[in-house]
């Protein structure tokens, strides 16, 4: 998450439009602040834009604040594209009214869910700490609280930060999946068909393969959350054979077909519906020809 201020995408593009049905949609940049505007053609909406939502790299969403309400964009921009489109949430929901059409009232669950999974120190439970969050993903957010910890180094003794490498697959799974949707979120919500392929956690649960005392198939083993996302799918080779090989302690079948490029085959890319993106599908299948997306 990024302030108005601070966002490159707000930054690059000073004036972004898009027109849906009666409603003409504008960003536009005005010194440091990015104002967002929506019209009828007799009113007017104009709010300033308080956070972007993603660093762009499928896409970004604007949060806005109006009578102490938040709202998300019923706009957003999409990398592919370079502009906007309708918000996923909000592509099958016709507004009823310009407030509406500005955006998607965000009750005090969803305003506290969004801003702690994007945000640190943003507040305990549905309590808001604007004032001393800080926007975007810190030390703090997945170690704990670092002051005694950076304290500690002066006096020669640093108070141990929450480690999380030593914890199985499925304790890796929850902790991840508290942001990144677990399986028992997902699959005790309503069906959500394709769009669940968004949700890593979810999926890779549901693999055949999966096994929530392995910690070979944990989240951090194939990701360093400190380093950028590696879309080098031959690089992540190793860490499926760790499993599908002969001897050691390979415990699962190796591939009949080929032993690169793993998940090339068996963790396909999955075009979402409004996202203009293609989406890694964390569900590892044998993938046939034609068959359906499975829930």
């Amino acid at each position: 998450m990024e302030t108005s201020s601070e966002c490159g995408i707000l930054k690059a593009h000073p004036l972004l439009t898009f027109k849906s049905g009666n409603y003409s949609y504008r960003i536009e940049r005005k010194g440091d602040q990015s104002l967002y505007s929506v019209t009828d053609g007799v009113q007017t909406i104009t709010v300033p834009v308080g956070w972007a939502f993603g660093l762009g790299q499928a896409g970004q969403t604007y949060v806005f604040e109006r009578d102490g309400r938040f709202y998300e964009s019923r706009v957003s921009y999409y990398k592919a594209i370079d502009g906007l489109d309708i918000t996923m949430g909000a592509i099958n929901q016709a507004p009823l009214d310009l407030l509406q059409a500005a955006g998607r009232e965000m009750g005090k669950l969803d305003s506290a869910q969004c801003f702690h999974c994007h945000a640190s120190n943003a507040g305990e439970g549905l309590h808001l700490n604007l004032a001393d969050m800080v926007a975007g993903i810190d030390c703090d957010r997945c170690h704990g609280p670092s002051a005694d910890h950076i304290a500690g180094f002066k006096t020669g003794k640093p108070v141990a930060m929450k480690k999380l490498t030593d914890g199985s697959a499925e304790q890796m799974n929850v902790f991840c999946g508290g942001c990144h949707r677990t399986w028992d979120e997902i699959a005790t919500g309503p069906k959500l068909g394709i769009a669940n392929v968004r949700f890593q956690a979810y999926r890779i649960t549901n693999s055949k393969c999966y096994d929530s005392a392995d910690a070979r198939i944990s989240c951090t083993t194939c990701h360093d959350p400190h380093q950028a996302l590696n879309r080098d799918e031959a690089s992540y080779d190793s860490k499926c054979l760790a499993c599908h090989a002969e001897g050691g302690k390979a415990t699962l079948r190796r591939c009949k077909v080929s032993k690169n490029n793993c998940a090339s085959c068996h963790m396909p890319q999955i075009d979402m519906p409004g996202s203009h993106h293609s989406f890694t599908d964390h569900q590892i299948r044998i993938v046939r020809l034609h068959e359906p997306y499975p829930e």
